[in-house]
């Protein structure tokens, strides 16, 4: 025996695709009612018909609309305007579902990470490109400030101007008036993009401060959103254990530690900190550990909605990372 069931029927069909008994939806069927019984079936529950019909067949083996299971037989089908009802309640449905993911602060810290990373690449690019651009004619020009002489170029519309605005003599080969143009809205073009990425890490900033407050009060915003994207999650972060924690964003090379027996993976994003960044390198392995760790339960805070760490809990994690300094101020010997 069978127990078909869609939103709205269920049947019962034997072996040889005869239907033996059968329970129609009989309610008010307006679209908020389809909706409720589409988001039934959407969350693997039964319909009210289904049990109705379990009771009198215990036995049959449920199968949802569409299983191959199934056999060939006269199910109860919702006729065109029941259909046409499903169909909208369908699309409110999809509406609301992505409104849930808008509402997610997990989804809107993957892009904006993943446009900062985008946008700086593209903007590093252009900048790259300006100064060697520029270098032809003013060779002689001093860059201290790469940004500063982004700016330069970008508010000198002629060679003289910009001559004057860095304090060199106008070369004896200069562009013609159209190139100096092309270099002038390039140079106005990286300066927007420079701009954009700083707007872009500033909400960035703010998003991850608010979802994950301790996280962000350890390591910073930018690392602590870095952290929750490449976890998949706030609650996935805080599920992992610290030793995972420790080489996100470094699986390449831990895989190829498995594969090929290179050395593993001390630290992965977290190499960003300066904490470990500007260590001794045979010390950043044991910061990056105890950081780790640190990072493991501060994500567990922030996920179950405990109070978020202050200035006076990230305290003892400096003093500690200091304390393995001092106690590692030599590399080991080597035998």
């Amino acid at each position: 025996m069978w127990l078909w069931y869609d939103w709205r029927a269920a049947a019962i069909c034997d072996g040889d695709g005869n239907i033996v008994d059968s329970q129609v939806w009989d309610g008010h069927m307006t679209e908020h009612g389809v909706m409720e019984r589409l988001r039934t079936v959407e969350l693997g529950q039964y319909i009210p018909e289904v049990g109705q019909l379990l009771e009198r067949f215990p036995e049959a083996i449920v199968c949802l609309h569409g299983d191959e299971r199934l056999p060939d037989a006269d199910w109860p089908y919702p006729n065109s305007i029941e259909q046409a009802l499903a169909d909208k309640a369908a699309l409110r449905l999809a509406i609301e579902g992505v409104q849930r993911a808008a509402s997610d602060p997990d989804r809107r810290l993957e892009h904006l990470v993943r446009g900062s990373d985008e946008l700086r690449a593209a903007h590093l690019t252009m900048e790259a490109r300006l100064i060697e651009w520029t270098a032809l004619f003013f060779p002689l020009a001093v860059i201290t400030d790469r940004n500063g002489f982004v700016r330069d170029v970008a508010s000198s519309p002629t060679p003289a101007e910009f001559a004057s605005t860095v304090g060199l003599e106008l070369p004896v080969e200069q562009p013609s008036d159209s190139e100096w143009r092309s270099i002038h809205e390039w140079a106005q073009d990286t300066a927007g993009s420079n701009g954009r990425l700083d707007r872009m890490e500033h909400a960035l900033r703010e998003l991850s401060t608010a979802h994950l407050p301790s996280v962000s009060a350890l390591v910073g915003p930018l690392l602590a959103a870095r952290l929750c994207v490449e976890a998949h999650g706030r609650m996935r972060l805080a599920r992992l254990p610290s030793g995972t924690v420790q080489i996100l964003g470094a699986e390449k090379a831990f895989f190829n530690h498995l594969k090929t027996g290179a050395p593993s993976p001390k630290h992965g994003h977290i190499f960003m900190h300066p904490w470990i960044s500007r260590s001794p390198r045979w010390v950043r392995g044991k910061i990056a550990r105890m950081l780790a760790g640190k990072i493991s339960i501060a994500a567990k805070i922030d996920a179950f909605e405990g109070t978020p760490w202050t200035e006076n809990d990230v305290l003892p994690v400096e003093q500690r990372v200091q304390e393995l300094l001092d106690q590692h101020k030599k590399p080991p010997s080597r035998r």
